[in-house]
């Protein structure tokens, strides 16, 4: 079975509001603008922010990424 159409709706909007989070975060601790955060990678975003790690422990993953946007929220 494919994917339908509410799946997909869903994960657009997991998806616009995990962006939305990952570039408040940006601006917030990196003074990032949007052409900014929009033209950097995720490696590179990990990186600015000093959370590139060769320790799976600490290596940020979905999950801390959810804490770390729940722990600074953009504001919205």
């Amino acid at each position: 079975m494919g994917v339908t159409f509410a799946d997909a709706a869903r994960r657009a909007a997991t998806f616009a509001d995990a962006a939305r989070r990952a570039a408040g975060l940006a601006a917030a601790q990196l003074g990032w603008r949007p052409v900014e955060f929009w033209a950097a990678t995720p490696a590179e975003l990990v990186v600015a922010l000093g959370l590139e790690t060769d320790d799976p422990a600490t290596a940020l993953d979905g999950d801390r990424l959810a804490r770390l946007m729940e722990a600074f929220p953009d504001g919205r």
